[in-house]
């Protein structure tokens, strides 16, 4: 390995992945794809969402006009940045559908690192 990024990643210098220890895509590899024998892009593998049953809830929330997901996970969850955890556990990919019509029922999942999450 010639690579002295490559080097340092392996050396634990330089984070192996770009993303933090609250991002969705934290656990998750990154590939490279190969251009050519000398030229490589990386890219972020499949990220496999839990199957919404699978996700234990600690309560609902009533969507009110105005809310915020981001605002509504800092809350319940702790951490604004954790807003993925309710779309993961309301199977939702848009997170501005979540809190689009008031009066919607959105689950919410226990904090991660509770008991059962």
């Amino acid at each position: 390995m010639n690579d002295p990024v490559q080097m340092l990643i392996a050396a634990g210098a330089i984070p192996a992945t770009p993303f933090g220890p609250s991002s969705r895509y934290a656990k998750v590899a990154i590939g490279r794809y190969q251009l050519s024998i000398d030229e490589s892009v990386p890219f972020v593998l499949r990220r496999f969402v839990p199957q919404g049953r699978d996700i234990p809830l600690a309560t609902r929330h009533i969507v009110h006009a105005g809310d915020r997901i981001d605002v509504i996970a800092a809350h319940y969850v702790g951490d604004a940045e954790l807003h993925w955890h309710i779309a993961d556990a309301n199977l939702a990919t848009d997170m501005l559908d979540l809190t689009a019509n008031a009066g919607r029922r959105l689950g919410i999942p226990l904090p991660p690192g509770t008991a059962g999450a």
